[in-house]
Parts: structure tokens; sequence; C-alpha cells
């Protein structure tokens, strides 16, 4: 599961392919060969030194899916070789737009995408320098950007979570933004903060299982459309050397997948997320199936800062 469980004598897209088999098998994810190898040739040898990681989700909607997302090429438009390999439609809606908007008025450090090993190609990541994290107030007057990013920066800054954001995720198939933050406040986010700002955006009331999570969350990122002017969903993220650590149930299958990447690399982190929305709260669990070079800056954390993970 891990590459640091030693040397693989395949090709890249062999390799990565043989990977998500691997982990889809362990959770019971229908694993289509057809489906996921024309993702993985539109970047060949490139995924030799991309960074890799599989995500999973708890609930209804995420169950029979397991996500894979990987860096691409600098030099390369991900959404241009998408659309023309035929893995999203090419549309006038502003979600096909804000790509090259962002590029025209930001610097980029890398790319990424993420596709589901049933459902397909869904989302692109725009990874901002480190040391040029960028503005809000900038990207909500990128002219595609969802209005609701300009309406909500008061809110932002009210309960703390920054100015600047250092990754951007635009989902085409939903049509919505993930706005990451560059980092929370000292100490998390304090359980009445979390409540109230889950309660200004019309979500769940949380559990106390995602109040501690925001104690513990090394960031923070948030869920926009253009359909809506408020924040949809909003998302606390804690890394960690072992989920079974954390102040959570780990579901079965997932607990079962965490222990077969740890046997394969003991020395691997994750990253435990939990979501809000309207009528509850979701996890996510991300594990690196290939973790470094790279995965501090695409977290935006400084070196050294997971070394004794939560």
């Amino acid at each position: 599961m891990s590459e640091a469980a030693g040397g693989i004598e395949e090709g890249p897209v062999q390799s990565l392919y043989a990977a998500i088999e691997e982990a889809a098998g362990l959770l019971d994810v229908e694993c289509v060969r057809d489906e996921i190898l024309p993702i993985l040739d539109m970047y060949g040898d490139a995924l030799a030194q991309a960074v890799v990681a599989f995500r999973l989700g708890t609930g209804q909607k995420h169950e029979g899916e397991l996500d894979c997302r990987f860096t691409t090429p600098l030099e390369v438009d991900p959404y241009a070789l998408a659309v023309e390999r035929g893995l999203t439609p090419r549309t006038d809606h502003p979600v096909g737009s804000l790509l090259s908007d962002i590029r025209d008025n930001c610097p980029v450090d890398s790319y990424g995408i993420d596709f589901g090993v049933v459902g397909g190609f869904k989302k692109i990541w725009l990874v901002f320098p480190r040391n040029d994290l960028q503005a809000v107030a900038k990207l909500a007057g990128i002219p595609s950007m969802p209005p609701s990013l300009g309406k909500s920066i008061e809110f932002f800054d009210r309960y703390g979570m920054g100015d600047t954001a250092g990754l951007l995720g635009i989902d085409y198939r939903h049509r919505t933004v993930n706005v990451y933050f560059g980092e929370p406040p000292t100490g998390g986010f304090a359980p009445d903060a979390v409540r109230s700002m889950l309660r200004e955006v019309d979500q769940a009331e949380p559990s106390e299982q995602m109040l501690e999570l925001g104690r513990q969350a090394f960031g923070i990122y948030v869920t926009l459309s253009w359909d809506s002017p408020k924040v949809e969903r909003i998302c606390f993220a804690v890394a960690t050397g072992d989920p079974a650590s954390l102040p959570v149930q780990l579901d079965p299958k997932v607990e079962r997948f965490v222990q077969h990447v740890l046997a394969a690399d003991p020395a691997t982190r994750f990253v435990y997320a939990v979501a809000s929305q309207p009528d509850g709260e979701y996890y996510k669990l991300q594990s690196y199936y290939r973790w470094q070079p790279g995965v501090l800056d695409l977290m935006q954390l400084e070196d050294g800062s997971l070394e004794n993970p939560v």
C-alpha cells in the first residue's frame, strides 16, 4: 500500500493501478481496469514523481467508492487534458473557466487531480507556493469564482480562519470549490467557535467527536458553490500516524485498511477529517501511497511539524 514497503519493478502506471486495485479490494470497492487506466495513462511516466494518496469517506454517500489523487506536471493543463480525453464535458458554466482564470491571476506551485475508482474524474487541485499564499479577497475578485467566497470574507475573519488560502479544489461534477486556509488559530478551533460557525451557515449541531477534532485540526477548508450565497460545508483536518488513536470510532473496513497500510509502512501519515452537512457530519480518511517529497508543501506545513502527529 506504500512504496516504502519495497521496490517495484513495474512501470508507474501499472504500479499505481496495482496499488489502487489492492486498496479497493480491502474496502470491497469494485475496481474496473478499463475505467481507471485511461486516467493514469494521461500522465504515464510522470506518475513516478507524483505525490499519491487514497481517500475514503463514511456514510451512504461514500459507500462503495475509493478516491485516488495525485499531483500532475505543472506544464500540462489538467482541465484541458481531461476535456480532450473525454473525462469531463466542456461547459459554459463558470466552473469550466475557473482554472484558467486563477492561473491568469495567481502563481501556481503545482496541480493535482482526484478521481473515484467507481465514479471517475472529479476534481483538479491548485497548490499555491508556500511562501506566497493567496489573499482570499484577491481570489474572490476572480470573475468565475463563486460569489459566495467574497460574501463570506467577514465570516472567515470572525472565526480566525485567516485571510489567505494555500490550496483550491475545483469539483467539476458537483460544481463546487474547496478553499483551504493557510493555518488555523493557535490551539485549534474552540468548541464554542465551531458550534457558532456551523450554526451561522445552517449546518447540523456538531458531535463531540467533531468538536475534539476541531481542537486538534492542522487545517480547515470550506466548500462553496455558485448556487448558494453561504458556505455549504466546513471541514476540519487532523494529521496522525494512527487514526485509531483519534477520538473517533472507525468503521471495520476502514480499520482493516488502516492496519494494512501501517503494516506496509509504519512510518506513513494519515489525514483524518470531519465535514459538516446540514443533516449531520461525515468523516474522511486520507492515506499516502507516496508520502515524500511534496506532502508537507501540499498541506502547507513546516518541516518537522508531523514528527509527533496527533
